[in-house]
């Protein structure tokens, strides 16, 4: 009988290739002239960290973004921009998600994101192929939705709730190095690959291994 039974995913860095200087371009590109200073790859902060923690909505985002750079944006050029961070969705990530989902594992999304990110991953577009993300997951833990972003224990105590599973039986997969540490220190199995590198042979071995 396998130990683990409930598998938490990063979505950026890890299910999808995170461009970083894609989204830079992009929000340069919409007039955010010091783009770089405002943007991150694991946790955003001002008005982007507030949008991802839920504490702003996508409305009041789009008119304070306006205001940084000086002229209205629209929803659209907004969701544009954030859309600059996807990469790729690698073909194989997703077959590694299916795999384990027949093999009888849960699994669960947990990640620091928000509304225009996942306007695009909730919709057909996602996978190329006509399926939202939610298509490969069991639920979703988004930290606009929770009201708290990553490292916060509060978001994984979330996720350990709403799958009903303990910590022991729970594997999470992060490239996000303090997002680990957290988890590690409720007890809950961690693997930190790194930003947009191939973790399905890593996360094989662990199974295997039977942790």
């Amino acid at each position: 009988m396998k130990k683990i039974k409930n598998i938490a995913f990063d979505l950026g860095g890890v299910v999808l290739a995170l461009d970083y200087e894609g989204a830079v371009r992009q929000f340069e590109r919409i007039g955010l002239r010091n783009a770089r200073q405002h943007l991150d790859v694991y946790q955003q902060q001002g008005i982007f960290g507030q949008l991802e923690e839920g504490s702003i909505t996508a409305e009041q985002f789009r008119i304070a973004l306006s205001q940084l750079t000086g002229r209205e944006l629209s929803s659209r050029e907004c969701y544009e921009a954030w859309h600059g961070y996807v990469g790729s969705v690698p073909r194989r990530n997703l077959d590694m998600l299916q795999t384990l989902r027949q093999q009888g594992y849960q699994l669960c999304l947990l990640s620091n994101t928000n509304p225009y990110m996942m306007q695009w991953a909730r919709s057909t577009e996602f996978d190329g192929l006509g399926h939202p993300i939610d298509s490969y997951f069991d639920r979703l833990y988004l930290s606009y939705e929770c009201g708290v972003m990553k490292p916060d224990e509060r978001i994984f105590r979330m996720m350990l709730e709403g799958q009903q599973a303990r910590p022991d039986q729970t594997l999470f997969v992060d490239d996000g190095k303090r997002n680990v540490e957290a988890a590690s220190r409720l007890g809950i199995h961690t693997l930190c690959p790194q930003n947009n590198e191939d973790w399905t042979g890593m996360l094989t071995a662990l199974l295997n291994a039977d942790l």
